[in-house]
C-alpha cells in the first residue's frame, strides 16, 4: 500500500524522501531523513521510530547495509516492516520481512533506493530510479518528486492512493522541504506537484528568514511595510 524512494544528491549532500500511499498522513509516519548523514523510508506496516533509530546508527559512521542490519537483530515484528536507506556516500540498502503485503519489490541504483508493497507490477521501482536520475543537475526534491511519479506511470499500486510527502534535509537540523497531502481523493502525487511548483520559488527565502531574518525579503502580508 505504500512506494517511495530515498536518494542523495552527490553533488549538494542533499537527503531526501518522496513516498505516496492508499491510507493517510504517509508524511508523518515514513520518511525520514538527517542534513550530512542520510536518507530513510519505513513502510508496509509501519513502525515510525525504526526510521529515526536507522538514521541515529548512520550518524555514528555506520554505512547504511549495516545501520539496517543493526537496528532490525532480534527486533520484534520486525516481519512486517519494509525499510530503506541511503547513506552519506550514497551507498543504499533495504530489507524487506516475510509479512509484507501483495506484490512487493526494490530497485537500487546510483545515489537512491525505492521499494514499494501492494504494487501493480514489479516495474514500479525500477521505474522511480529511473526517473530519479533522468536530470541529475535538478534540485533533489523535483529528482525524488519525478521518482515518485515514474512510478506512477508504471502503473503504481494495486489500488488508489490517498497521502503523498516530500521531504529534503540539507545543511540545518530542520528539513529545507517538508511538503505533505494528507488526504486527497483525486491525485495526491499531483497535489504534491503543484505544493512543489509553489513552494520552489520562495524556498530559500523561507531559508533565510531563519538564518538572517534581516536579510530576508519581506512577507507580502497585510500590514508587512
Amino acid at each position: 500500500m505504500t512506494f517511495s524512494i530515498a536518494g542523495r544528491c552527490k553533488r549538494t549532500g542533499m537527503f531526501g524522501v518522496a513516498i505516496t500511499t492508499s491510507s493517510i498522513c504517509v508524511g508523518a509516519r515514513c520518511p525520514h531523513a538527517r542534513a550530512g548523514v542520510g536518507a530513510v523510508a519505513t513502510q508496509n506496516i509501519t513502525d515510525p521510530k525504526l526510521g529515526t533509530l536507522v538514521l541515529d546508527a548512520m550518524e555514528t559512521g555506520m554505512g547504511s547495509a549495516d545501520a539496517i542490519a543493526s537496528v532490525i537483530k532480534d527486533r520484534d515484528h520486525v516481519d512486517y516492516r519494509q525499510l530503506t536507506a541511503v547513506d552519506k556516500d550514497g551507498n543504499t540498502a533495504h530489507f524487506t520481512g516475510d509479512n509484507i503485503l501483495g506484490t512487493n519489490a526494490i530497485s537500487e541504483a546510483t545515489d537512491c533506493v525505492a521499494a514499494g508493497n501492494l504494487l501493480s507490477t514489479t516495474n514500479v521501482p525500477i521505474a522511480m530510479t529511473s526517473g530519479f536520475n533522468a536530470n541529475r543537475d535538478a534540485h533533489l526534491a523535483e529528482r525524488l518528486l519525478q521518482g515518485l511519479e515514474a512510478g506512477i506511470a508504471a502503473g503504481g499500486e494495486e489500488g488508489p492512493t490517498h497521502s503523498a510527502g516530500l521531504i529534503v534535509a540539507d545543511k540545518m537540523p530542520f528539513y529545507l522541504v517538508d511538503l505533505r497531502v494528507d488526504w486527497d481523493d483525486g491525485d495526491p502525487v499531483q497535489q504534491l506537484r503543484s505544493h512543489w511548483n509553489a513552494y520552489e520559488p520562495q524556498m530559500n527565502d523561507y531559508l533565510n528568514r531563519a538564518i538572517n531574518p534581516s536579510a530576508a525579503p519581506s512577507y507580502g502580508v497585510p500590514g508587512d511595510m
